[in-house]
């Protein structure tokens, strides 16, 4: 069995070594300037129903600008699908990497 003291001495220790494998791409969540967005489609049918909210995202933007991926955080479902499509069309300032962004869009019905 290994000595409490050493144990809480190696702690700190393999908690650092634990941090420098984490893989940038992962660990940068950065708020990159947007430079094309397309507003969602907003469905007459809710507009109509006085149907709103917002709409919560998380988008894997690559370094090139690009959004690769998009995934639905929280919101009306209708309307979360519609919000993904209109992001996956964004348009990102370049970086050195990739990032993940959160993105919130709000649907008012007026």
């Amino acid at each position: 069995m290994i000595p409490r003291r050493f144990s809480f001495a190696l702690l700190p220790l393999v908690l650092c070594m634990t941090a420098a494998f984490v893989p940038p791409s992962l660990a940068q969540k950065a708020d990159r300037k947007v430079i094309v967005t397309v507003k969602p489609d907003y469905p007459e049918l809710l507009r109509h129903a006085q149907v709103g909210g917002v709409v919560r995202l998380k988008a894997t933007v690559l370094a090139n600008g690009a959004v690769s991926n998009v995934e639905i955080l929280g919101g009306n479902p209708i309307l979360a699908e519609r919000a993904v499509t209109a992001v996956k069309s964004w348009k990102y300032a370049p970086a050195p990497d990739k990032t993940i962004e959160e993105i919130s869009l709000t649907f008012t019905p007026h």
